[in-house]
């Protein structure tokens, strides 16, 4: 089972396991994680589940698909690292990813 950090604005930090497939956002909706609304239910279809690709797990996270980047446009503080939770599907690779949740979602 990968594991994913969650990393508050505080930098506190909390450890999850997930199964291969499931979504970022679904993990963090399963262990009430907080900072990660995802009020589409992970449809792509809001900016709810915003977080912060940590740099050492940008490469392995991929790059947004263009309706992605076009949704991560009404996320507040939107940066360079920016991806939507649920558009992140775990796999072996991600084994150990590292997320930062923002301060506020849209």
């Amino acid at each position: 089972m990968p594991r994913v950090t969650f990393v508050t604005p505080a930098g506190d930090s909390r450890t999850v396991a997930g199964d291969i497939g499931q979504s970022v956002m679904e993990i963090a909706k399963r262990h009430g994680i907080d900072g990660i609304d995802g009020e589409c239910g992970g449809c792509c279809a809001c900016a709810t589940c915003h977080i912060y690709v940590d740099e050492a797990w940008r490469e392995a996270s991929g790059s947004p698909s263009s309706g992605e980047a076009e949704m991560l446009d009404f996320a507040l503080g939107r940066r360079a690292e920016s991806r939507l939770s649920c558009q992140i599907r775990l796999r072996p690779a991600l084994d150990g990813l590292i997320v930062h949740t923002p301060e506020r979602q849209s």
